[in-house]
């Protein structure tokens, strides 16, 4: 599947819910509850959960991906959703955030290639450094130039993508998409050698809630080798830091990337899960790690 041709999946209020759903990533997606609905209403809770199933089933879709705070799972729990991450303090650093997956095939249910994906996760557990780690980086050479990007940077921004992902759960090959997130909640950063853009990343903000996504990683082949991502992400932090109140931090990584899992856990990012077959990137459907820290 080509970045350029692949019809992304819609996003709509379902319920009370703000979900994503489609045939790219063969899944309905609730990512937030909406101020119409209270989390702590076991009842409306569970109409949700009843209703996305049927949803799914109507569709013929193979997973239903949930996050939700915690206090909202157990009627979720009860429909035979399970558990498959979790970040604590993730609302205003108060109410943890749970990630729950729904499977109506067996084939989705099953991680592929697990045990490459626990050896990826022990190399990380041996990298594994405290919540400093991140000020260890020696200085950028004076070679690359970071910053954060600008409306101006929106269509080189999405050549580069192309070039990195053969597809995306998001459109972020097209300048148009990527300048509403930019004016929206959404803070990309690039590095430059000679004026041209050879990587990039994103912090996708939740001012409500104090937290962001740490996100859309990507560096062009002949860049990667040279700790790129790393200088992205500190800088990043130290961003939403100062500007934001940003309080916690995270990511939703490749399982397979060892490059990825292992920038989070050498930063003081802490493992919170695995979503299996959960997102279609770079060509087909693969398991996310959940990785977070608590950054102010």
């Amino acid at each position: 599947m080509n970045i350029l041709n692949q019809q992304y999946d819609k996003i709509e209020n379902f319920h009370g819910a703000l979900i994503q759903h489609g045939r790219l990533n063969d899944r309905i997606y609730l990512m937030k509850l909406t101020s119409s609905v209270d989390a702590s209403c076991l009842l409306a809770m569970r109409e949700i959960a009843e209703a996305l199933v049927k949803k799914a089933e109507a569709e013929n879709y193979s997973k239903i991906f949930v996050k939700i705070p915690r206090r909202a799972a157990d009627p979720f729990l009860a429909a035979e959703y399970r558990k498959e991450a979790q970040i604590p303090q993730f609302y205003k650093r108060h109410e943890d955030v749970i990630f729950l997956g729904r499977y109506l095939s067996k084939k989705r249910m099953n991680k592929n290639d697990a045990d490459k994906l626990d050896h990826i996760l022990e190399l990380c557990r041996k990298k594994q450094l405290d919540e400093d780690a991140s000020r260890s980086l020696e200085p950028l050479d004076n070679k690359f130039q970071l910053r954060k990007c600008s409306k101006n940077d929106v269509s080189e921004m999405a050549a580069v993508y192309q070039q990195v992902f053969m597809s995306y759960p998001f459109p972020i090959h097209e300048p148009d998409y990527l300048l509403q997130t930019m004016h929206s909640h959404v803070d990309y950063f690039c590095i430059e050698v000679a004026g041209k853009i050879i990587a990039l990343a994103s912090a996708e903000k939740d001012m409500e809630n104090a937290n962001a996504e740490m996100t859309d990683f990507a560096t062009l082949p002949e860049w990667r080798g040279r700790r790129l991502a790393k200088y992205l992400l500190a800088c990043m932090e130290q961003h939403i830091i100062e500007n934001d109140g940003i309080k916690t931090a995270f990511t939703i990584a490749r399982a397979a990337s060892p490059g990825m899992n292992i920038t989070f856990a050498g930063t003081g990012y802490r493992y919170g899960g695995c979503l299996v077959n959960n997102t279609n990137i770079s060509g087909g459907l693969e398991s996310m790690n959940v990785w977070y820290k608590t950054i102010a």
